[in-house]
C-alpha cells in the first residue's frame, strides 16, 4: 500500500532527530539552562521564566530544559532514557571541546572507546548523561567491519581512556587515526558507571 506521492507506508520514517528536553524544578532551572548551553556550547533560542530552548546550529533547538513545579528527584537506578548523545565532526574538536569544558571545571564521568566511538559521557546536576563523540572510522563500511569482527562482540562497551592525555598526544601532533585506532583491553568495572 503506497499514499499518493508514491511512498511505500513501510518505508516512511523519520528524517533527523531533532531535540530533547530536559525536566527540572524551579529552583535548578538557571543552573540546569546553563549546564547545557555550556556542554554544547549553544546559543538561546528562546528563553522564559520556566523555559530555555537553545541550539548549536540552523536547526530552531536542539535541547530544552524546562522548569516544572512540584517535580522529585529521579532515585538512582531507576528505569528510563540512559543517555543522549552529540557527534562532533573530529576528534580535535572533541578533544578541544573537552579542554574547554575542563577549563569551566566540567570533566566528563566516563571517557570509553567503544571501537565505532570515541566517547565523553558527562552528568548534569540531575544525573542525566549526555555522551559527547567522534565516530572512530571514516566510512560505514569500516565501522560495520569492525562490529561483524569479533573484536566488539569481545568487548561491546569499551575501554577506558584518559581524555587529557589524548589531548596531549594530538597536541604533540600524533595523526588523529591512530589517536582513534580502537583500544584492546577489558571494560569497566561496573562500579565506573555512575549511578543515575
Amino acid at each position: 500500500m503506497s499514499d499518493n506521492a508514491g511512498t511505500q507506508i513501510d518505508q516512511i520514517k523519520p528524517v533527523k532527530l531533532a531535540h530533547f528536553v530536559i525536566r527540572t524544578t524551579p529552583e535548578k532551572f538557571e543552573e540546569m539552562a546553563q549546564w547545557y548551553l555550556d556542554l554544547l556550547n549553544a546559543k538561546i533560542a528562546f528563553k522564559n521564566a520556566f523555559s530555555s530552548f537553545m541550539t548549536y546550529d540552523d536547526e530552531h533547538h536542539r535541547a530544552a530544559v524546562i522548569a516544572i513545579p512540584g517535580l522529585i528527584p529521579r532515585p538512582d537506578n531507576a528505569v528510563g532514557v540512559d543517555h543522549v548523545a552529540f557527534t562532533y565532526g573530529s576528534l580535535g574538536d572533541l578533544l578541544l571541546n573537552y579542554e574547554r569544558l575542563a577549563a569551566r571545571g566540567v570533566e566528563p564521568v566516563l571517557p570509553l572507546h567503544h571501537g565505532p566511538t570515541l566517547s565523553m559521557y558527562y552528568q548534569d546536576p540531575q544525573k542525566n548523561q549526555v555522551e559527547l563523540q567522534v565516530d572512530a572510522f571514516e566510512t560505514a563500511e569500516e565501522t560495520d567491519a569492525f562490529l561483524q569482527g569479533g573484536a566488539f562482540a569481545r568487548n561491546p562497551i569499551g575501554v577506558v581512556y584518559d581524555p587529557a592525555e589524548l589531548l596531549k598526544r594530538y597536541r604533540e601532533g600524533t595523526p588523529e587515526s591512530e589517536l582513534l585506532r580502537p583500544l584492546e583491553g577489558p571494560p569497566p568495572d561496573p562500579q565506573a558507571f555512575p549511578s543515575h
